[in-house]
């Protein structure tokens, strides 16, 4: 015999319909969250560049004292040197930070520069921040070349009718072979 129903009861929510339920959310929030697929919570990482220099290095280097040798062994091979004149040596570094579909970005550039004397021995050390430098403007003018100033069809069609057939050589007997 079954238990008579208590119509004055509280019915339990069946566990079953509370799980098709998160599904049914969670599988709604996937076409909503595909087009924030590319992006990042965190930043991409920094990445060093150029030739860094470390501030315990730089005083190492003592002006009038310190030789193109012993800046050289402290700081390694500079990253530029002196257009016109060898006697100064750049140590160029900068962080950078990679932006979606563009160049990297700039976060943090520095210039370190070495000044020799005429006997090689350091005259004075500078460090150049981003305050002191400026952009150089690329120039957007080119150089045209003649010649090149054809269209698509001037170039496919432009070479027919301009050379005759190709000419016949006169057979020659090759080497070893008997003289007619």
């Amino acid at each position: 015999m079954s238990s008579p129903v208590n119509p004055s009861a509280p019915r339990r929510p069946r566990p079953v319909a509370g799980w098709r339920a998160a599904l049914l959310a969670a599988l709604a929030m996937v076409p909503l969250a595909a087009p924030l697929g590319g992006c990042a919570l965190f930043g991409a990482p920094d990445e060093p560049r150029g030739n860094r220099v470390d501030a315990e290095l730089l005083r190492d280097i003592t002006p009038g004292v310190s030789s193109r040798a012993d800046v050289s062994a402290l700081l390694g091979s500079p990253s530029a040197t002196s257009t016109f004149d060898a006697r100064e040596w750049y140590y160029i570094s900068a962080t950078t930070h990679l932006r979606p579909a563009r160049v990297p970005g700039i976060d943090n550039q520095r210039v370190v520069v070495v000044r020799f004397n005429e006997r090689g021995i350091v005259e004075g050390v500078e460090q150049k921040g981003e305050t002191e430098m400026r952009n150089v403007a690329v120039v957007e003018r080119t150089t045209p070349v003649p010649g090149n100033d054809r269209s698509v069809l001037q170039a496919l069609f432009g070479n027919i009718g301009r050379f005759g057939p190709a000419p016949t050589q006169p057979v020659t007997p090759g080497a070893g072979a008997p003289a007619p």
